[in-house]
């Protein structure tokens, strides 16, 4: 038996070629794999052998060549494949071991080139894999190292079972399918067209999950590599779990709700999240006293939620949640004394996540049959000009407040209000089927605390009367985009009122 070994991951390649030279399986090598196990004094043949040829181009040609696709993609079943070989004098190789350059290793290096990029495009790797993965019955492929072992059993027991031989073959074309992917998006990276005709994505499997949405739904955890995405800027794909038990697929979805909308905002900031939906959120300098004030917004959803802090979490912050329920706590880090705090909460999942910087990316919706695809919304502060349409100015209180209401309007469900005063926020309305609804249950939340609010909503209002609930509630200005045919209305119930208005030109419609 012969195997060619061809790693850019050698981890474990040492200990694997060691035992396939024990039983008895000639070894044939490239290159820097070559090099390695040349150290550990294992009698390694140069590829050259089986070819007959030397490598060339800087090592870009050295296994394209029949002496080794020959031999991994002959048909040990077809006597007219094994004649031909032996009349070529090409003898079949059984195993291939073979992982790619590191291409996304190299183009995620700090002022890479796009020379440097190309140069790691593996050409001679893929097709051996895709030949050999193509030709699974006959030959072993194995692209990940965390198959060594298993391999290794079976080959030392003279049988490998054909189940298994199938799955090493679909791993192996769905290698080379993620690799070429992050090709594809390298090279597009700097393209105006952000929809190309065609499409993939790269997604790698973190974890399984307790269960899907619902217990009986299984589910597992993917993250997404993208040359087109700051791999520093993925949020809750790259949380580490430090306490509490395994986290399901509601748990992610909420904590990646809570996570967005904190990262949004550059003050010290905590919002807390109930199925997606911000129920409390506060900018504060103090953190402790961003969850206080976060946590009055809605003391009763709060229960049962998810709460992210953009800063680290202090010994006064975890000792004010101390007496609340809550899901999954995510910061950027913990002091100590706070983590002891928190580690007594047995069901407590508590997360550590780099934080969100911000940079634009695709955001993907699944539908049945196919995906729905658009660049998420990332605008910042000074990319939204704000007009007063009426006759009052907003102070300039109203006026942050009005800004912090409408960033948090980007992340509640449509249609969404927002009631927020002293950067914190008061009530909500969100998911209702028409506006009017959403301004009332926001103002019911809110009570009395709507007095001297502002008020903010993701689209245009269509008529007066969700000015006319606002102003009765207690509100004092109101800002959203404008562009409803019916605009001059509420600017004049606004004029009436005495409330500042103003308009953004922009929608945040959340699905």
């Amino acid at each position: 038996m012969k195997a060619i070994i061809s790693v850019s991951n050698k981890s474990g390649i040492a200990d694997l070629a060691k035992k396939l030279h024990d039983l008895g399986i000639e070894l044939y090598s490239t290159g820097g794999t070559k090099k390695a196990l040349d150290k550990t004094g294992l009698p390694v043949h140069s590829i050259s052998e089986l070819t007959g040829f030397p490598e060339i181009m800087d090592g870009r040609v050295k296994t394209l060549h029949p002496g080794v696709h020959g031999g991994l993609l002959a048909r040990r079943d077809k006597p007219e494949h094994l004649k031909q070989l032996a009349e070529q004098g090409i003898s079949t190789i059984d195993i291939a071991v073979i992982n790619l350059y590191p291409f996304r290793e190299t183009i995620a290096k700090e002022n890479v080139t796009e020379e440097d990029a190309i140069e790691n495009i593996d050409i001679g790797g893929p097709a051996m894999v895709r030949a050999s993965a193509k030709n699974f019955a006959g030959v072993l492929i194995l692209t990940d190292p965390t198959d060594y072992n298993q391999a290794l059993e079976y080959l030392a027991c003279g049988y490998i079972p054909y189940e298994f031989r199938k799955k090493l073959g679909q791993k192996a074309f769905q290698h080379t399918a993620s690799y070429d992917t992050a090709i594809a998006q390298y090279l597009r990276k700097d393209e105006t067209n952000l929809f190309p005709q065609n499409m993939t994505i790269a997604l790698s499997k973190r974890y399984d999950l307790r269960y899907g949405e619902n217990p009986h739904q299984q589910g597992a955890f993917y993250s997404e590599y993208s040359p087109l995405q700051d791999t520093c800027d993925s949020g809750i794909a790259l949380a580490n779990q430090l306490w509490g038990k395994e986290l399901s697929y509601n748990n992610i979805m909420d904590a990646e709700a809570a996570w967005t909308v904190v990262c949004d905002f550059a003050d010290p900031c905590v919002a807390i999240v109930k199925h997606t939906n911000t129920c409390g959120l506060s900018c504060d300098q103090d953190i402790a006293q961003a969850y206080k004030k976060a946590y009055e917004a809605d003391t009763v959803s709060a229960f049962g939620g998810i709460v992210a802090a953009n800063r680290d979490v202090t010994l006064a912050m975890a000792s004010e949640m101390s007496s609340v329920f809550y899901e999954i706590i995510i910061a950027p880090g913990y002091s100590i004394e706070a983590l002891e705090i928190l580690k007594q909460k047995k069901n407590l999942r508590i997360l550590v996540a780099p934080l969100i910087k911000g940079t634009p990316y695709m955001d993907y919706r699944r539908i049945r049959g196919g995906l729905l695809v658009q660049q998420a919304d990332t605008l910042k502060d000074d990319e939204i000009e704000l007009k007063c349409v009426t006759k009052r100015q907003p102070t300039e209180q109203e006026l942050k407040d009005l800004r912090f209401a409408f960033k948090a309007c980007k992340h509640i469900k449509s249609n969404a209000i927002v009631l927020a005063k002293n950067l914190s926020l008061t009530g909500m309305g969100s998911g209702q089927p028409n506006r009017v609804i959403s301004v009332r249950i926001a103002g019911e939340k809110a009570g009395v605390k709507a007095k001297g609010s502002v008020m903010a909503s993701d689209a245009f209002f269509p008529f007066a009367d969700n000015i006319e609930q606002a102003y009765a509630a207690g509100i004092t200005a109101v800002i959203q985009p404008g562009g409803s045919i019916r605009d001059d209305l509420s600017i004049e119930a606004c004029d009436k009122f005495d409330i500042a208005m103003v308009f953004t030109g922009v929608r945040h419609f959340k699905h």
